[in-house]
């Protein structure tokens, strides 16, 4: 979930709330990914202070190369310039193996010359110093109680403003976070605390460390005044609430729920939860949620002292986000759908679990309404890009909602028994890996035994909303009901779709079809015993369409 927000989608969502595979090697964007280079590890050791917003660094990066012949190792880091303000990143020394090596730092890119060329396999560490007041991504100031905070705001390519990294989904790693504040602070992160040590000077020393390789714009960083409460345990790790130490009692009780339970039915129905701990976390940095991999970041408005629906969304949201986008990761920007349409329909997935159908109707209705409000303004957009240039269009609430209904009718068209089994091992081949959008149809496509390239290409990779208009009829010498159905969008699309109707008779009873909508015009005779009362389309509301139909 990201700093989004839609009027419509209030009661459902405050978004807007992301190892190589060999099948996306050849994806080509904007971004200068380099498959010979791996990052294992980073190590964050940064001060903070009290009296400036200058930040001091020392990042240790762990990296096996997986090619032979690399002669630079490129890492992104926004350098200060007159244009920020002369705010960004002074880097002060690199060194590796105790010996110092050249670098340039220019246009936000630190280019590190290498001693000789890599070796296949070849493991090195380089440790990079130093110092800035960061332009972004590290937002600095004073929470709505006037006590001063640190806190990341990372997403989606923001990180590089403070954090020396490959800052980019394709390529995942673990990382630890030293950090040394003024002791008035308790600090959050990634992962477990392994070290809180008291030291001279009044300064307190933080270290958490993360074990589970994540992308980059997942990593988080939370330092404040803050009332702390371990809440509970799932399946041995802690659940925590860290929230501002005046919102203390409502925090407490606006957290205290639905985590655990949404936890549970994620690991039941997808799959293992992949980190060490999951902490709800209220911040100054985002104005709906991040979903930071172990470390879930809220607005500071998040606490209300009320369990509102509102909220209690945004919370199943980013706990969806721990199993899609943080556990399994879009190997590119242009597969953004794969974190954020996923987490929307997995929502309505949990609601339905937990609170019912007409609950997860209405939000599939709320949904609707919103694709189809987008699509009047922006009538040629796709879901999956096409070689993203500009990271501000990386998200829009069709990503989500669109990208939600996609999911929910391959639900019906594969049957729901298959796209469970299917969701298991799509979770389970590429948990904490990166993933395209044709992994995730190879899987769909071998646990159904269809070929469903028609139904990606036409709802993922072109644009347009179905819409049909017609009406029906009874022939009571034959015994038929006729049906009339037109694909009347005007955009040039023409859809596929298996349609659900519904016959229904005055006895009450009803009389289930399936047929297949293919051409512009399409007419359909159905076989009856009686005289029918009714016909309905999509009873049970499987297929995202706008319908005129009626009796004829």
């Amino acid at each position: 979930m990201r700093n989004f927000k839609n009027s419509n989608l209030v009661l459902f969502y405050l978004v807007m709330g992301l190892m190589f595979q060999s099948s996306v090697f050849g994806t080509t964007d904007n971004y200068p990914k380099n498959p010979k280079i791996d990052a294992i590890n980073y190590v964050f050791n940064i001060e903070l202070f009290d009296d400036t917003d200058e930040i001091t660094c020392e990042v240790t990066v762990d990296i096996r190369y997986l090619g032979k012949g690399v002669e630079k190792l490129r890492l992104d880091l926004v350098n200060a310039s007159n244009g920020l303000q002369s705010k960004g990143m002074v880097v002060s020394s690199i060194t590796s193996n105790g010996d110092s090596l050249n670098f340039t730092h220019e246009n936000d890119e630190l280019l590190i010359n290498l001693p000789k060329p890599s070796e296949i396999n070849q493991r090195t560490t380089y440790t990079i110093r130093y110092k800035g007041i960061p332009a972004t991504g590290l937002h600095i100031g004073d929470n709505h109680h006037g006590d001063r905070t640190f806190f990341s705001d990372n997403w989606p390519n923001k990180g590089r403003n403070w954090l020396s990294t490959i800052d980019h989904p394709y390529d995942k790693a673990m990382c630890e976070f030293i950090i040394t504040a003024p002791d008035h602070y308790q600090v959050v992160s990634n992962g477990l605390k392994i070290e809180e040590t008291n030291l001279a000077d009044n300064k307190r020393l933080t270290h958490w460390k993360q074990s589970v390789p994540i992308a980059t714009w997942l990593y988080v960083l939370g330092a404040a005044d803050f009332a702390v409460q371990y809440v509970d345990e799932f399946d041995g790790k802690s659940i925590q609430t860290w929230v501002f130490k005046q919102d203390r009692d409502a925090g407490f009780y606006d957290f205290a729920t639905p985590t655990k339970q949404v936890l549970e039915f994620y690991s039941d129905y997808v799959g293992p939860f992949s980190y060490e701990k999951l902490a709800n976390i209220q911040s100054n940095s985002v104005s709906g949620g991040m979903e930071a991999a172990s470390a879930i970041l809220y607005s500071a408005g998040s606490v209300k002292g009320d369990r509102n629906t509102r909220w209690r969304n945004v919370v199943i949201h980013e706990i969806a986000h721990q199993w899609f986008g943080n556990a399994v990761t879009e190997y590119d920007w242009d597969d953004i759908w794969l974190s954020e349409g996923f987490a929307t329909y997995f929502t309505l997935l949990f609601i339905e679990h937990q609170y019912g159908r007409d609950a997860f109707v209405e939000g599939l209705q709320s949904s609707q309404k919103s694709v189809d409000a987008f699509y009047e303004k922006n009538p040629k957009y796709t879901i999956v890009h096409d070689n993203l240039k500009d990271m501000k269009d990386v998200t829009t609430s069709q990503i989500y909602q669109k990208g939600s209904w996609i999911l929910h009718m391959l639900r019906g068209v594969i049957g729901t028994g298959a796209f469970w089994e299917g969701i298991q091992i799509y979770y389970k081949n590429y948990k904490d890996l990166n993933v395209s959008t044709d992994d995730f149809k190879n899987v769909m496509e071998e646990v159904s035994g269809k070929d469903l390239t028609p139904f990606f290409e036409q709802w993922l990779y072109k644009p347009g909303i179905l819409k049909l208009a017609g009406s029906w009829k009874y022939n009571k010498k034959d015994g038929e009901v006729i049906i009339n159905l037109n694909q009347v969008q005007t955009d040039g699309s023409i859809f596929e779709m298996p349609l659900e109707i519904s016959i229904d008779f005055a006895n009450k009873s009803q009389q289930m079809e399936l047929i297949n909508i293919k051409e512009k015009s399409n007419i359909f005779k159905i076989k009856v015993e009686e005289t029918p009362k009714n016909v309905i389309l999509d009873p049970n509301y499987w297929v995202l369409k706008n319908a005129d139909f009626k009796k004829d």
